[in-house]
């Protein structure tokens, strides 16, 4: 990230089957080792298992359970004479969307058993549905954030 040119986002292209640029996002982020063809397999086979346990439209479950996992603040360290406070300050712009799509991956992978599709489409139906571990690590954000209200004076 450099200090003086800002950066120049690329715009990544919508994916072939739903016609979502968020899901080719979740999908970049969910890939490693540069194995794209995998992650893509591992969505769509998520969001197929997704339709068919809950009758709904996949995209549409997809997109509740990010909204429902998207942060609004979050709580930075800030020194102030020696001491390091805990600060809270409104998260902007992609860092939301982008923290809920890690947040969603990270617990899929920590759920135990089954394929990665299974685990993920667990996790995203327990997310759209405001339960699971997703949610709990937002709601944890948010308390620790309201936690240090008091601090809110040191914001930058």
């Amino acid at each position: 990230m450099p200090r003086r040119a800002r950066v120049i986002k690329r715009e990544v292209p919508a994916d072939p089957r739903y016609g979502s640029r968020t899901l080719t996002r979740f999908m970049n982020k969910l890939m490693l080792n540069g194995k794209k063809s995998l992650a893509e397999r591992i969505v769509y086979t998520a969001l197929d298992s997704v339709e068919r346990t809950s009758r709904r439209s996949p995209i549409e479950v997809f997109d509740t359970a990010l909204r429902n996992a998207t942060p609004l603040l979050e709580v930075k360290p800030r020194r102030v004479g020696g001491a390091t406070y805990q600060v809270p300050v409104e998260i902007k712009g992609d860092r939301k969307q982008s923290l809920a799509m890690r947040w969603l991956i990270s617990s899929a992978r920590g759920r135990t058993g089954k394929s990665m599709a299974d685990k993920l489409a667990s996790e995203l139906l327990d997310a759209s549905n405001n339960t699971g571990a997703t949610i709990r690590k937002r709601d944890e954000t948010h308390r620790m954030a309201e936690a240090n209200k008091a601090f809110s004076h040191y914001r930058w």
